[in-house]
């Protein structure tokens, strides 16, 4: 889907330098209408209703791709790494959270195939109803989950839902899943940022003591340290361990 929206994007880009004689020509285009006319059967309201509830939902798709995924313990260690590196918008936010979404592609791409076997196909086809679907697409998202979340997270929305002792996750509801993958998921990131930021600290924490002990009170210890750091984290190759690193969380 990325690249067809990027395909689409580059062709647009090309007939807006197209010639004028080029752009005279008469080019087909579909039309779309949208009208509001009378109903000859309740189906049919009833499929206009689904239609309406499905456009709505799609405004949410952006919190689903947040939440639901592997977007969030990656979006959040690239940007205490930034912080950690200390240099400021450099990565931008848009190559930070373009980075995230793409290795969220990667790690999801398991997931999805599944949803898309199990649910997707056999629901075009007209072999399992609207429901089934939901339900059958339900399974793979939540064992991923499961997967990521800790006994005690779990635990804790279901005391807090007060539903009964559960015997197999798998059996646990998703309104109590997703928060519990949520909080997850932020530890997990917390946590791997920490390990990040240390090395980066104590280089900080050297080039302070040493500017201190010569005397150089106004010279911001940044100034000295980040160059260092950037040092460092190419000779290490950091990208590649930070990448590598966060991929082995998800398996």
């Amino acid at each position: 889907m990325f690249l067809d929206l990027l395909f689409c994007g580059l062709a647009a880009c090309f007939f807006c330098f197209l010639p004028d004689y080029a752009l005279a020509q008469p080019v087909p285009v579909p039309n779309l209408n949208i009208q509001v006319g009378q109903s000859l059967t309740p189906q049919q309201t009833m499929d206009t209703v689904k239609l309406l509830v499905l456009l709505t939902m799609l405004s949410l798709l952006p919190a689903f791709l947040v939440m639901l995924t592997s977007f969030t313990r990656i979006v959040v260690v690239l940007s205490i790494l930034r912080s950690a590196l200390g240099t400021m918008q450099i990565p931008s936010n848009q190559i930070i959270i373009g980075l995230a979404l793409f290795l969220t592609v990667f790690v999801m791409s398991p997931v999805y195939n599944e949803i898309d076997r199990q649910a997707i196909r056999p629901y075009l086809a007209n072999t399992i109803s609207q429901e089934q679907a939901v339900n059958v697409a339900q399974a793979p998202l939540r064992t991923f989950m499961l997967k990521q979340t800790r006994e005690k997270d779990l635990a804790l929305f279901v005391s807090l839902s007060k539903i009964e002792r559960l015997n197999n996750p798998q059996t646990a509801p998703m309104q109590v899943v997703i928060p519990s993958f949520i909080i997850s998921e932020l530890k997990t990131a917390f946590q791997i940022g920490f390990l990040i930021y240390l090395p980066f600290l104590i280089i900080d924490l050297v080039v302070a003591s040493i500017l201190m002990s010569m005397g150089m009170f106004m010279l911001p210890p940044i100034m000295i340290s980040l160059p260092f750091k950037l040092l460092l984290f190419v000779l290490v190759d950091g990208w590649y361990l930070v990448v590598k690193s966060l991929m082995e969380t998800f398996h």
